[in-house]
């Protein structure tokens, strides 16, 4: 695994004027994944890549996938997201990254991340997101749009294509930032409005307690939003048991002791 940052946007990248187009139409475009295949046609232009995803890794908590496209089409990929949201983003090298650059302030700093299979330690997350999807490498773009907010734009390469090459990964530095302010400007008109009340309530919660945990932050965020226990467990692929636990520790660390007071802590201006 390696990461770097692009420390200022390349000159010689050069994409045609309906590519570009295209890319500014899905910014806007109501089907979300339609931004995700807009970047994979433009890179599939240049070299060989099967598919993208763009998840969101807002506030601490477990990412949400923002748009997601392949050449398979119909619902693998996300299936395939879901499952790297429920159980594996912890064991990401893009966390790492995430959590060593929060407090460097850089928010139009565009990070890489480059991330090979067959480099996974974890059998379950190595099968999951790159066995079963035939991939052998990954290229992550890291923007950050807003505080405690951070854009992962995947591209990941098919294992009959081996590994990106370094004349591969500089002609997607040349047109990184695009899709960089791409997705930003699609996050900027959507990624708020899916958010809701709910992620705004959690935002307040952290600033309360920045020692406050990601799982924790996810049985947050599911109280919020209203869900169950066993709703909440579910989606972090764990027992109901553990989501009590967590709202436990996570209400300890806050100073209430109910759903009510929870609700009134995070809704103080």
């Amino acid at each position: 695994m390696r990461s770097w940052r692009l420390a200022s946007p390349p000159r010689s990248g050069q994409i045609s004027t309906a590519r570009a187009t295209d890319l500014v139409m899905a910014i806007s475009h109501p089907d979300a994944d339609t931004l995700a295949a807009s970047i994979l046609r433009t890179v599939d232009e240049s070299l060989p890549v099967s598919q993208c995803t763009i998840f969101a890794y807002e506030f601490d908590a477990r990412p949400r996938t923002v748009s997601a496209a392949d050449h398979r089409g119909g619902r693998f990929l996300r299936d395939v997201a879901e499952r790297y949201t429920a159980h594996f983003y912890a064991l990401d090298g893009n966390r790492a990254i995430i959590a060593d650059t929060r407090e460097s302030h850089a928010r139009d700093a565009l990070m890489l991340h480059q991330q090979r299979g067959d480099e996974i330690e974890n059998d379950a997350y190595r099968a999951a997101c790159y066995a079963q999807p035939n991939v052998s490498d990954r290229l992550s773009l890291l923007v950050q749009p807003m505080d405690s907010v951070w854009l992962s734009i995947n591209l990941y390469r098919d294992r009959a294509y081996g590994v990106f090459a370094p004349g591969e990964l500089e002609r997607i530095e040349n047109i990184a930032p695009l899709f960089a302010h791409a997705a930003k400007g699609h996050y900027a008109l959507n990624g708020q409005h899916q958010q809701g009340t709910a992620a705004a309530m959690l935002a307040r919660a952290r600033r309360v307690c920045p020692t406050l945990t990601p799982r924790e932050l996810d049985v947050l965020r599911g109280t919020l939003e209203g869900a169950s226990a066993a709703e909440i467990a579910e989606r972090m692929g764990v027992k109901p048991a553990s989501v009590v636990t967590y709202q436990k520790r996570a209400y300890a660390r806050l100073g209430v002791s109910t759903q009510r007071q929870l609700f009134a802590l995070c809704m103080q201006p």
